[in-house]
């Protein structure tokens, strides 16, 4: 499934053929598309666009030009209209400082009064900036907190989050846009040869902020240069996005629906998961349950691991995985990993990893490295030949820190680690040690004690996972 987070249906551009466009929408993957309002009247029209056809959502929205419009009567007509269906954002707002089709002091009073009206309707916005970063960041960080997308404001709070659409910044606002809580979209134009600089920036997008958006009729990909643009499209732009993250199309598809689901609350069925793609390995999702209570761990925040709902409704079986998994030759590895600690159903793992093996599956299992505390025995050589590579988080420099952020269930876990560590080497088991960027964490001692115990070392960065 895709979602053309933004574009322009209403315009008269589709009136030869809009019921066609949707049509090609359709067959192309495109399951879902928010029509933006972008004037008094344009957002009438998507109203009634969206009561036509089920697939189309819309929002309510001025751009910056026509902020002058922006009386208090049509905020009072689009609080009205937001109880119209499929009703999801406030947008496009915001300012446009580059041709200043409305004055400045227009734009800003307007910007704060549909600030103002999704805080009150609870809804995100749809941002439109353009030469006004310092303008833009300032009046949205006095409404907006970090690290909320997607969540409802309790009683008496005041939360503002959307997407900054469009986006044509720089690394520093867009690094400003994230710290703020916001998702950023691009449009096809990421495709055109001349866009280096702006396929530059993007990499530093984490995918869990991105959207799609062809901003349709305008800027079609490079392929189809000076034609109208149309949702359809959305699959060069998919494309492209795969290059730049080094993600599957699929992968792609599947965490952007997922965003735009959690942002717009469009009600999408996303169903818990035991096995799970990312890239060209899969996933196995064996248990919830953990010995560890983290701080910084993912669980605190989401259920959902590159688009995947991975909060099971009940542990799966070797049975069941095996015979999910299938052909584990299609994939570079099969990883036990999931939301919680894999070791903690060894049997599972000895029984699933057996049989897998013999269809030519490579193994790895990803682990805090209390097994052996776990089952009180050393649990490295029931690995041995079933288990070609373990992934363990050390996530710390010293026993303090790790105990501080980690907060295990074991007062020995730090040392348990490093015990594991050695004895996978051991027996011949490959193993690759992960530390976080937590406060006060060294990752060159990380990397040392990694290496004194014959492991590989990898940094990770907090919030990225998968």
């Amino acid at each position: 499934m895709l979602i053309d987070t933004h574009c322009h249906l209403d315009f008269k551009d589709f009136d030869p053929d809009r019921d066609d466009v949707i049509d090609r929408a359709l067959k192309a993957g495109v399951k879902k598309i928010i029509n933006i309002g972008s004037s008094i009247e344009g957002t009438r029209r998507s109203v009634e666009l969206a009561k036509r056809h089920e697939m189309v959502y819309t929002t309510l929205g001025v751009h910056p030009h026509d902020a002058k419009t922006v009386t208090d009567k049509v905020i009072e007509e689009f609080r009205s209209l937001a109880k119209e269906p499929r009703v999801v954002a406030i947008g496009e707002v915001g300012l446009d400082y580059y041709r200043n089709l409305s004055p400045k002091e227009d734009q800003i009073s307007a910007f704060r009064k549909f600030i103002s009206l999704a805080s009150e309707l609870d809804l995100p916005l749809v941002l439109h900036g353009r030469e006004a970063d310092d303008d833009m960041l300032s009046i949205l960080r006095a409404t907006s907190h970090p690290g909320l997308q997607g969540t409802r404001a309790g009683a008496g709070e005041r939360r503002v989050t959307g997407v900054m659409h469009c986006f044509s910044g720089d690394a520093d606002f867009l690094k400003e846009c994230l710290g703020l809580g916001l998702y950023v979209s691009f449009t096809c134009n990421l495709t055109f040869k001349n866009a280096k600089d702006l396929r530059e920036v993007a990499k530093a997008v984490p995918v869990e902020r991105l959207l799609l958006e062809t901003d349709a009729p305008y800027l079609a990909p490079q392929a189809l240069r000076g034609r109208r643009n149309e949702p359809a499209n959305l699959t060069y732009l998919i494309e492209e996005w795969s290059k730049i993250l080094g993600l599957s199309k699929e992968d792609i598809a599947r965490i952007t629906t997922h965003n735009a689901n959690r942002l717009f609350k469009l009600d999408i069925v996303e169903s818990s998961q035991i096995t799970y793609n990312i890239r060209d390995s899969l996933y196995l999702n064996i248990t919830n349950r953990c010995t560890n209570a983290c701080d910084f761990c993912i669980r605190n925040q989401t259920s959902f691991v590159k688009g995947h709902n991975l909060r099971l409704e009940r542990e799966p079986s070797a049975d069941e995985l095996i015979k999910v998994v299938n052909d584990p030759k299609k994939y570079k590895e099969i990883v036990f990993c999931g939301y919680g600690e894999p070791t903690l159903r060894l049997d599972v793992i000895k029984a699933v990893a057996g049989e897998l093996k013999k269809k030519g599956a490579k193994i790895r299992v990803v682990t805090n490295g209390h097994g052996d505390l776990i089952h009180g025995r050393r649990i490295a050589k029931e690995l041995s030949g079933v288990v070609d590579r373990v992934s363990v988080s050390l996530n710390a420099d010293t026993k303090e820190i790790y105990d501080k952020f980690c907060k295990p269930e074991f007062p020995a876990a730090y040392e348990a680690i490093k015990a594991f560590t050695k004895d996978c080497v051991a027996h011949g088991i490959e193993v690759e040690m992960t530390c976080l960027d937590l406060p006060g964490t060294d990752a060159k001692k990380c990397a040392a004690i990694a290496r004194s115990l014959g492991a590989n070392f990898r940094p990770r960065s907090l919030g990225i996972v998968g």
